[in-house]
């Protein structure tokens, strides 16, 4: 038997589950047992209802898999602020603290909060491949092509690949700060909602709308290439440095 317990945290909705021989024995997030929304603590409540599902302890896990690789995602957090240094200090002493006191020491984390029972490896995964991996493992497909599309992982936005029995490889992506997630997310808070959250509002009052800024969108802010790529104008945001999603230029262009 191969027992393995995913893990995310630190960011949103942190969560648990435990795949045994291959298959999902048991999933939770956090904030069904906190009762805090998005909770993104690690997820020591969600742990212990997976693992008592699966009639396992921390010590029969053989492996650990955490969803990102904290190093990778580190490396781009220092060097997107040193690239728009002095500007981003307010994000930057907001956002150093909780990377030199967790996630830096992820690992160390992880068996602390598996109160010192499991001592095997900690596989730490880039974020997109855990994505992939969500979406085509589960499936009924031997072989499938794979598109992942969020905020942002470690540099990657967007990714491109393909699934073939228990192998999956990412062939393309689109890189930090250029994102359809982050996009997205711009104008979920451009509209007055929270980011992280409010997606989903957006989402829904999306088919009441007319797409009357689609071509203001398209001259001022997206430059969509011809293999479906884009970049964003920065001109138009604050997520590289600020505290908020968008800058006053958004606001000036509606």
């Amino acid at each position: 038997m191969t027992a393995i317990l995913g893990i995310s945290a630190f960011y949103h909705d942190a969560a648990a589950a435990v795949v045994v021989d291959g298959r999902i024995v048991a999933a939770a997030e956090e904030e069904r047992f906190s009762r805090v929304k998005h909770d993104a603590a690690f997820p020591r409540q969600a742990i212990a209802a997976c693992l008592n599902v699966a009639g396992l302890s921390a010590a029969d896990i053989d492996y650990v898999a955490f969803y990102e690789k904290p190093l990778l995602k580190f490396d781009r957090l220092m060097e997107t602020y040193l690239s728009i240094a002095p500007r981003g200090f307010r994000s930057f002493a907001k956002a150093v603290p909780l990377w030199l006191k967790q996630k830096l020491f992820l690992r160390r984390v992880i068996r602390d909060g598996l109160d010192g029972q499991y001592r095997r490896r900690c596989l730490f995964l880039e974020h997109h491949e855990s994505h992939a991996a969500s979406a085509f493992y589960p499936s009924p497909f031997e072989d499938a092509a794979i598109l992942t599309i969020d905020g942002v992982g470690e540099w990657a936005t967007a990714t491109l690949g393909e699934g073939r029995g228990n192998r999956i490889r990412l062939t393309h992506e689109l890189r930090f700060p250029h994102s359809p997630g982050l996009l997205y997310s711009a104008f979920t808070q451009y509209c007055g909602f929270k980011v992280n959250s409010g997606e989903y509002k957006l989402m829904g009052l999306a088919p009441y709308g007319a797409p009357i800024y689609a071509d203001l969108i398209r001259q001022h802010i997206v430059d969509l290439k011809a293999d479906g790529s884009f970049f964003l104008n920065q001109d138009y945001f604050d997520y590289l440095g600020g505290v908020t999603m968008t800058s006053p230029n958004l606001q000036r262009l509606f």
